[in-house]
């Protein structure tokens, strides 16, 4: 009986400890669990902080849907936050300088315009700008006479301004390496619509359009030039003579012919649109002979061959009409009496003079009288 006693005790102590092990490894197990769930409430906190940085709508452009931003060439970090500061653009900036610094973005700003829409994470507005991938600009040349017109007309939408671009036309050394002088530069300008990039400088544009240049003038086009025995240039200033003088498309291959007619003969080409732009007058509907003595190398009534510079930017297709010009004995043209843009033809002198005193006497019946 006593052995029995011994067992019973050693089995009620060995009961004990483990139950005592038990709640040991039961409270560990919950202290484990209390403190994942800790980290991951924590873990979840700084999460949803960083995500806030990150992904949370930061650009208010207000009632606007987008808006462009302009970084001139030369900004810094600082100007971009002074640019998006201005109109408070960005919410708020510290997370944006935050990832900006992230990114790398402080270290390297790329100038452009850059198309922003309202309610852009700060993420997604610096991956834009850090790409450089901007907003191009569509440039459209035409209808224009004159440099200064031009220079204005590019510096209102690029970031290069019409006094450097001016500059640059005027200058025949920095157009030398294009074999171009400040008189034939307009030359190479074909209207168009182009695509550029806001932060495009002048020098850039200039290669550019010279590029365009080059590109116009195919192969089968400079066969033509040849065959009239022009140059590209030349048959660009021939083109905008010819576009000065009729807007009427069925009949620009024949006036450029009468031209063309002329320089074979040597005679003076007496363009009444060369001594309209040698005067600067554009509002001149009537030429008279006191004008054509105005002393320029563009006055076509003074000075022999054709002028050393287009009078306007003729079209393509003008263009491609003088290298088809049409083949005939005219040597004079003169507009047509009943003033409807159309002109008459002439052969000789005699003939042409009949011609315009009919057209002369039209003006005078419209008292138009310069």
């Amino acid at each position: 009986m006593p052995v029995k006693k011994k067992k019973k005790h050693i089995t009620v102590k060995t009961e004990k400890k483990s139950r005592k092990k038990n709640s040991v490894r039961r409270n560990f197990f919950r202290g484990l669990i209390v403190l994942i769930l800790l980290l991951f409430s924590g873990a979840a906190i700084i999460g949803y902080k960083y995500y806030k940085l990150i992904f949370i709508s930061n650009v208010n452009l207000g009632d606007k849907e987008t808006m462009y931003l302009y970084i001139p060439t030369g900004s810094d970090f600082n100007d971009v936050k002074s640019l998006l500061n201005k109109d408070s653009v960005v919410i708020d900036m510290d997370s944006f300088e935050w990832l900006c610094g992230k990114k790398n973005y402080t270290l390297e700003v790329k100038p452009g315009r850059y198309l922003l829409k309202n309610n852009m994470n700060n993420n997604e507005l610096i991956n834009l700008l850090r790409s450089g991938r901007q907003e191009p600009i569509n440039l459209t040349i035409n209808n224009i006479r004159i440099k200064q017109k031009l220079a204005g007309r590019v510096g209102k939408l690029l970031e290069a301004d019409s006094s450097s671009l001016m500059e640059i036309m005027n200058n025949d050394s920095a157009l030398a390496q294009y074999n171009l002088t400040a008189e034939n530069v307009m030359c190479i300008f074909i209207p168009n619509t182009y695509d550029f990039f806001w932060n495009t400088q002048a020098d850039k544009f200039i290669k550019r359009m010279y590029d365009e240049y080059q590109k116009f003038w195919n192969e089968t086009r400079r066969e033509k030039a040849v065959h009239m025995g022009l140059t590209p240039d030349e048959v660009v200033i021939l083109a905008s003579i010819v576009y000065q003088e009729t807007r009427k498309k069925d009949e620009m291959s024949r006036v450029a012919g009468v031209y063309m007619n002329r320089i074979n003969k040597g005679m003076f080409l007496q363009a009444d649109p060369t001594v309209i732009f040698a005067i600067g007058d554009f509002n001149i509907r009537r030429v008279l002979t006191s004008q054509t003595l105005y002393d320029s190398p563009y006055n076509t009534y003074k000075y022999a061959g054709l002028p050393p510079g287009p009078i306007c930017l003729p079209e393509p297709y003008v263009i491609d009409k003088v290298l088809d010009y049409e083949k005939h004995d005219y040597l004079y043209f003169c507009a047509k009496e009943d003033l409807s843009g159309y002109h008459n033809f002439a052969k000789t002198g005699a003939q042409h003079s009949q011609n315009a005193q009919k057209y002369h006497a039209a003006l005078n019946r419209m008292k138009i009288k310069k």
